[in-house]
């Protein structure tokens, strides 16, 4: 489903160059529950945002399918994400001005599926948020700003979501809660990655993969 061949990426720095990535080639199979594991500075972040089609290569080409994501137009790579790709971030990144409501439909802005206010609806009473529809971000628990996150990510039905330490700010049964919500998505056939420094995702994970100096390493 996704094929990364000869990734590097090299970031300038006022100290010179750093390697974030060096040589990587990697396959990933569609229904695959894959975990990037590694310290901070490994490259595994930025290996995510390459596979998701967020952050142009300095070498190498990544293939969803048979389509090569960054030969393609910022506008087509753009609405490629919009309806393939889901992201759950550390951070959430949710719109602080925006409702619950709003920030769900707003993943729908760049892509060509339309969905109706009810599904976004249903969505939301499925992650435990109907009471939290008006509130913004600032008035949510954290917890609930994830929920939130995973809508987004829903809400376009994607065939993949890649998710960079999901659970890093949340408390264990929070984070038990989106372990789970990403299980349900890979059971229902999606294919999740998840990006962590930690054994969080281990126990639901196809593979194993960590990462050091920007090279993946095989145990």
């Amino acid at each position: 489903m996704l094929h990364a061949e000869h990734i590097s990426k090299i970031f300038p720095t006022r100290r010179g160059p750093v390697q974030a990535l060096d040589d990587v080639d990697l396959k990933i199979d569609k229904g695959e529950f894959l975990v990037f594991r590694g310290a901070s500075g490994s490259g595994k972040t930025t290996l995510l945002m390459i596979l998701g089609a967020m952050q142009h290569p300095t070498k190498g080409k990544v293939f969803a399918g048979d389509v090569d994501m960054y030969a393609l137009g910022p506008a087509d790579r753009a609405r490629f994400r919009a309806e393939n790709i889901g992201f759950v971030f550390q951070m959430f990144h949710l719109v602080p001005y925006l409702t619950v409501l709003e920030n769900v439909m707003l993943a729908l802005k760049n892509g060509s599926r339309e969905t109706t206010g009810e599904e976004a609806l249903q969505l939301l009473e499925r992650l435990h948020l109907a009471d939290r529809l008006d509130h913004k971000p600032a008035d949510l628990s954290t917890g609930q700003r994830q929920r939130a996150a995973i809508a987004r990510a829903l809400i376009t039905q994607p065939k993949v979501i890649l998710a960079d330490e999901p659970t890093g700010n949340l408390d264990p049964e929070n984070a038990a809660d989106v372990m789970a919500y990403l299980h349900e998505f890979h059971q229902n056939g999606g294919t999740v990655i998840v990006v962590t420094h930690t054994a969080v995702a281990d126990q639901y994970a196809d593979r194993i993969i960590h990462l050091s100096n920007g090279r993946l390493e095989y145990r």
